[in-house]
């Protein structure tokens, strides 16, 4: 099905199939393709209104009878690390972080195998290829990084996330790490050292994806200080996450014409100097 604003990119929704994260229900995505000249733009505006990038595509929950996905990002000014999470810095002192452009090597990809045969091997990603981890790292119109972590004694890759820069703060489109160092959180770590390059940057927020509540593998978001989630049609400080339940009520979502009538759209006309 398709739906179109004026003078604005097509937006399309996927046929339903069964959610990854709540048992027994099924998600359905809005979404739009990511190109042209004006796709940094797209980006930017869409990120804001709780859109995320996959390659050239844009998008958004938007599951029939089920609300309960939020975009998440961190308030970098607001955030402030908790016991644990200052813990799992120090463990990772030993780490080296080294950005690049967004080129896929053979290290990554090992990391990647390790990471998905260890934590996801049932996932929607399980069976990518070399050629399809190459298409996913380095499909990308806007500006991207990929920031690998690697342990300064012995050079080996721990971790890699990749990454986008927004007007507005980073976005982590995807990140995969070493399975065997569960001790070392260094999912956590990542997400903590991309704030650190956000307030180098002077950077606002920290993008982090969707958050379920009632998800355990979403969980580790909620401990995050300054997160924001967007409900609504606004971004929203965080609640007590234990208070948060998902909303799955049958008429939680709009349709899909309203949804679309609702996303504001930037302005790509171009500027005329006098």
């Amino acid at each position: 099905m398709r739906h179109t604003l004026p003078l604005a990119p097509q937006f399309y929704v996927t046929a339903p199939q069964p959610c990854p994260y709540l048992d027994g229900r099924m998600e359905r995505k809005l979404f739009t393709a990511l190109q042209g000249e004006n796709a940094e733009k797209l980006n930017d505006s869409l990120s804001q209104q709780g859109f995320r990038r996959s390659q050239n595509v844009l998008y958004r929950p938007s599951c029939a009878d089920c609300s309960a996905c939020l975009s998440a990002r961190i308030d970098v000014s607001a955030f402030k690390p908790s016991k644990s999470q200052k813990r799992t810095s120090k463990r990772n002192a030993n780490l080296e972080r080294r950005a690049t452009s967004p080129w896929a090597t053979e290290d990554q990809y090992a990391l990647f195998r390790e990471y998905l045969d260890s934590r996801h091997a049932d996932g929607g990603m399980a069976d990518m290829d070399v050629f399809e981890f190459a298409a996913m790292i380095e499909e990308t119109p806007i500006r991207s990084r990929v920031i690998e972590y690697l342990d300064k004694t012995s050079g080996d890759l721990i971790g890699v996330s990749l990454t986008d820069v927004l007007s507005d703060g980073l976005s982590m489109v995807y990140s995969f790490y070493a399975p065997d160092m569960q001790r070392h959180s260094l999912g956590t770590y990542m997400i903590l050292d991309h704030i650190k390059i956000a307030q180098e940057a002077n950077l606002p927020y920290v993008y982090l994806g969707y958050w379920v509540p009632g998800s355990q593998k979403m969980g580790y978001k909620s401990k995050f200080s300054g997160l924001e989630v967007y409900l609504g049609g606004r971004w929203q400080k965080m609640r007590d996450p234990e208070n948060f339940s998902p909303d799955t009520h049958p008429l939680s979502t709009d349709p899909i014409a309203e949804q679309v009538a609702n996303i504001s759209l930037p302005d790509t006309r171009p500027t005329h100097k006098p």
